[in-house]
């Protein structure tokens, strides 16, 4: 008898190049739920947000931040 492992991969097999491609794409997201990660994030956004509500590091322009990574790259 199959395993669910042989019958999905069955399945999956049967479905177009794009179809399977996106599928790939759902398993591998899986791989990177990193709940911890998500949590840090969250943190670091909301601390940066902080910092510009609270003026203590002002927003910049797009092309102003673009131009100094570009600087900062050479």
């Amino acid at each position: 008898m199959d395993t669910p492992l042989e019958k999905l991969a069955s399945a999956a097999l049967k479905l177009t190049a794009s179809e399977r491609a996106a599928f790939a794409q759902l398993l591998l997201e899986s791989l990177d739920a990193d709940e911890s990660l998500d949590v840090a994030w969250l943190e670091e956004v909301e601390r940066r947000e902080a910092q510009a509500d609270s003026g203590e590091r002002p927003l910049l322009p797009l092309a102003d931040a673009l131009m100094q990574a570009r600087a900062a790259l050479k």
